[in-house]
């Protein structure tokens, strides 16, 4: 604590943190990258349905981007 830029215990702690994943964040981008794509899940009852029916799925949030 006697080397943190900011003084009292809660900001050292903030200081700590933010620290911790600054360190996180450069191990991780050292890292290789993922050989194999993740399996894909087999699809719900409810999924299936709307398959067997030809109704369209609404786009989840995850998939907007893609």
């Amino acid at each position: 604590m006697r080397r943190c830029c900011y003084r009292g215990r809660g900001k050292a702690h903030v200081q700590h943190v933010l620290t911790a994943i600054a360190v996180n964040i450069e191990r991780l981008s050292g890292l290789p990258p993922a050989k194999e794509a993740p399996v894909p899940r087999q699809p719900i009852a409810f999924q299936s349905y709307l398959h067997q029916r030809e109704l369209p799925r609404l786009k989840s949030w995850r998939n907007l981007g893609s």
